[in-house]
């Protein structure tokens, strides 16, 4: 997305409503907006694993379902998914690897018979909450997605970067930096090790705790085990926040943002806005002066809605058919 910070002011009748999915790793969501951006229908489904042609089904389930909601208008569409696109109009880097080497965007306008944008779901939530969510307001934010996968947005000045390779905020395939000795490195679909989303999503959180306990319990379980006095559970959601806490201190040393927003399913676990602060500043680069960090650390404003709100302002800049 290379638009300003609000499509939706530009181009479309006030009337045409905005359809903006989300397509994620666990859900597929759908939310229709008004031109001022209230909701005013949303439906969600569960994303059929590894399967292409059952997610392309899936989409234009929810699509038929909005525009008989809308009717007789017909809502202009943008879709956020997982990886970025080719010059070919290929997904490349998807975590969901059934979408890597589809041409998902002329696909589904053959399916449709109407122009879809498609943009990087970490995009999506980053123009959202530039917009008018967490991060409205300041000059560089950088939004994170810690669910399923990590990913991440970066916005300068109303503006999502997306760079002549379309990576920019490709933060879950770079390595998590200052590894401490004993701290495992585990492999990633995209071939190498150690990457950031091996280590900080929901999953990598379930796989570490199984890893130093022999428990196969989820990240969800997890923070209600933590909340309730389980010092095992409680032992690894430290060590989450601290890698947390070093992964987003590169981001300060190399973007230096005035607001870091996190969403996807983990970012709900409060004690990240207090206990990751407080950790960063021990390796954010002060030369060895004492100095306050003072990026500010902030949750998805419109929380889960946040992605699907951003495809749907995308796809506002689209004349319907």
């Amino acid at each position: 997305m290379n638009s300003d910070t609000h499509p939706a002011a530009r181009d479309q009748p006030a009337a045409v409503p905005a359809l903006g999915v989300d397509l994620g790793g666990t859900k597929v969501e759908a939310v229709l907006i008004d031109a001022d951006g209230r909701e005013t229908w949303r439906r969600r489904r569960p994303t059929p694993a590894g399967d292409y042609d059952a997610t392309l089904a899936a989409i234009v389930a929810l699509v038929d379902e909005a525009r008989d909601h809308s009717a007789p208008a017909r809502p202009t569409l943008g879709i956020g998914t997982p990886g970025s696109a080719t010059a070919a109009g290929l997904i490349k880097n998807a975590n969901s690897t059934c979408l890597n080497g589809r041409p998902l965007q002329a696909d589904l306008q053959a399916r449709l018979g109407q122009p879809v944008a498609v943009a990087n779901d970490a995009n999506c939530l980053a123009a959202s909450e530039a917009a008018d969510g967490a991060g409205a307001g300041a000059d560089v934010v950088f939004a994170a997605i810690l669910g399923t996968g990590v990913g991440a947005g970066i916005v300068v000045h109303g503006r999502v970067l997306q760079g002549p390779n379309g990576l920019a905020g490709e933060w879950g395939h770079v390595p998590l930096p200052w590894a401490t000795a004993d701290e495992l490195r585990w492999p990633c679909y995209c071939g190498r090790r150690g990457c950031v989303e091996t280590l900080l999503s929901g999953p990598a959180i379930a796989r570490d705790h199984e890893a130093a306990t022999g428990q196969r319990r989820s990240a969800i379980e997890l923070a209600a085990a933590a909340l309730a006095g389980d010092a095992t559970a409680r032992a690894t959601l430290d060590r989450h926040a601290e890698r947390l806490a070093r992964g987003l201190a590169m981001v300060i040393d190399l973007l230096d943002p005035d607001v870091i927003v996190l969403g996807g399913g983990v970012s709900r676990m409060a004690h990240l806005y207090e206990q990751v602060p407080q950790r960063w500043t021990a390796h954010v680069f002060s030369g060895g002066l004492q100095d306050a960090v003072r990026t500010r650390l902030a949750p998805a404003l419109h929380g889960d809605a946040s992605g699907v709100r951003g495809a749907a302002w995308l796809g506002r800049a689209l004349r319907p058919t």
